[in-house]
């Protein structure tokens, strides 16, 4: 079996798994604005969150510092396209483990041209939040781009069960995968 067919059957079946979840919990609001989304909850007790070594134990949505920092490192993608520095900026905050954080981490890799990276980031977000609109919409993007069309359409599945054909994250991914982008859809 080739790479390729392992990593489309792992993510086919990781769509499968939660797929079953989110259908009982109903739609979810997309993300993507400058203020992250609260951390996914669970019916299991919540473990606390993995520390990375810049770690500061007071960061979370309460703490004006983390939201000031997230902020900036949004404006440092979205409104300057540094993505190297809104990468450092991003992992200075201490919450790689959050599904926000690590899209936005795995969007910079990707615009920076290191497609393994933006996967494992990618990856890492939707293992925080498997309902994560933002994330299923770019490493959608992230698999037309790598050519793999029918990946993305597995993710354009999860993206209509989360909040519909009519959100921004559907409509962009649909546009890509069917090779044309409207400028009203194009959130890349």
């Amino acid at each position: 079996m080739t790479a390729r067919v392992t990593r489309f059957l792992t993510l086919a079946a990781f769509v499968l798994a939660f797929g079953a979840t989110s259908a009982l919990t109903g739609p979810v609001l997309a993300a993507g604005s400058d203020t992250p989304a609260p951390p996914a909850s669970s019916g299991e007790k919540s473990k606390p969150p993995k520390k990375s070594k810049k770690s500061n134990t007071n960061s979370s949505l309460d703490d004006p510092a983390f939201l000031q920092g997230y902020r900036n490192a949004y404006a440092t993608i979205y409104e300057r396209n540094d993505y190297a520095a809104a990468i450092d900026q991003l992992k200075t905050l201490g919450q790689d483990d959050r599904a926000d954080v690590a899209n936005l981490i795995g969007y910079s890799y990707r615009k920076l041209g290191d497609y393994k990276l933006s996967q494992i980031w990618y990856e890492r977000a939707l293992q925080a939040d498997p309902a994560h609109v933002k994330t299923w919409q770019y490493y959608g993007l992230w698999q037309v781009e790598q050519g793999h069309r029918d990946v993305a359409k597995v993710n354009l599945a999860k993206i209509e069960q989360l909040c519909g054909t009519t959100c921004p994250e559907y409509r962009s991914l649909a546009d890509a995968i069917n090779g044309t982008t409207s400028s009203a859809h194009a959130v890349y």
